[in-house]
């Protein structure tokens, strides 16, 4: 097994380890499906796993020889984001499951975030208190994210943690193994906010914040970002109508 922790950390190494060993059996699970997530307790501070899935015969190879792990580049990017001043749960580490040839799990660690909510009660709930500001706070949060040259290519509901402190609100981005770091466009960042909400009213809202901080016409910034947004919409549905027609033939 290959590990690395940050410095931070070192001092638990055997009980992260141990974390991992006894994964399948301990800790509170959090979430299930593709990766599961689970949280464990370190001397009251608790940390945050998320095992990766066993990649395809593929990927197995690919991983180990010749592209980073989706736990590696979990834990490289926190790192970068921290640097860049953005918000992320720290990183404590990553570990990988590995032979002479082939790979297996893969594993990341970090400090535990409980949030006040996600994007995804925005979109869920038009009511939900202080809605707008919310949503002006999140997209000043985006616009940072492009100044800074950070492409989160999983800028999707659920992978914004929000938290309330007094009457301000703070951003944590996770689900980090998809990024890059570079500079944007003006196309690239209306792109980036396809794939957070299908109502017209908030892309009209963050179309008016983000107008008002890249200074351009607020009708050019809505009919972009709203036009990638009904875009994305259009291909996911279309995806999974052809999902189930599969599934119907299959059975």
């Amino acid at each position: 097994m290959n590990y690395t922790f940050s410095k931070k950390y070192q001092v638990y190494r055997e009980h992260l380890l141990q974390f991992i060993e006894d994964f399948n059996n301990t800790g509170e699970v959090l979430s299930t499906g593709r990766n599961t997530i689970k949280v464990f307790d370190l001397d009251g501070q608790k940390v945050n796993i998320k095992s990766f899935r066993v990649p395809n015969a593929i990927n197995k190879i690919a991983y180990r020889f010749f592209r980073k792990s989706k736990a590696e580049r979990s834990f490289f990017y926190a790192k970068q984001l921290i640097e860049r001043g953005v918000g992320t749960p720290y990183p404590i580490g990553y570990l990988e499951e590995e032979d002479s040839f082939s790979f297996g799990r893969s594993y990341y660690l970090s400090e535990h975030l409980v949030p006040d909510l996600t994007y995804r009660e925005l979109v869920l709930q038009p009511n939900y208190p202080d809605h707008e500001n919310i949503l002006r706070a999140f997209t000043r949060f985006t616009y940072e994210l492009h100044e800074k040259q950070i492409e989160f290519l999983d800028h999707s509901p659920g992978n914004t943690l929000i938290v309330k402190e007094n009457d301000t609100y703070q951003f944590y981005l996770v689900d980090l193994n998809r990024m890059n770091f570079r500079e944007l466009d003006f196309e690239a960042r209306m792109k980036n906010f396809a794939r957070l909400t299908p109502k017209k009213e908030m892309i009209t809202v963050m179309a008016k914040e983000y107008a008002i901080l890249d200074e351009k016409p607020q009708q050019e910034v809505f009919e972009a970002m709203w036009g990638y947004a009904r875009s994305f919409q259009e291909k996911f549905h279309r995806k999974k109508r052809i999902k189930k027609k599969i599934k119907f033939w299959k059975n």
